[in-house]
């Protein structure tokens, strides 16, 4: 019996509970580009609710002032700056070929 009992004791596991990435006091805008850019990806996505641990009124808030900054081109819908060095190289290369 005692054998069964411990299998379904859970374990008293110590946790630190995370800060919430937007404070009371923080405005979500689409003139905050410092609090706007922590919810974006390297790629220029928009990151998940899950990803962010954001409220869903929080992450509606955010969408939308991302979503203005890009129409009012203060974000770029895309951020290519990988492609643009790779197309840069075979520029290079091209003009190279052309030469000889």
């Amino acid at each position: 019996m005692e054998k069964s009992k411990r299998l379904f004791i859970k374990s008293k596991r110590s946790f630190r509970r995370r800060l919430p990435p937007i404070q009371s006091g923080d405005r979500i805008d689409y003139k905050n580009m410092g609090l706007i850019c922590r919810f974006i990806s390297e790629q220029g996505k928009i990151l998940s609710r899950r990803v962010n641990r954001l409220t869903l009124k929080q992450q509606r808030l955010i969408t939308i002032a991302i979503k203005q900054a890009r129409i009012l081109s203060s974000l770029p819908f895309l951020n290519n700056e990988k492609q643009f060095e790779k197309s840069e190289s075979t520029d290079k290369i091209t003009t190279l070929r052309k030469k000889k």
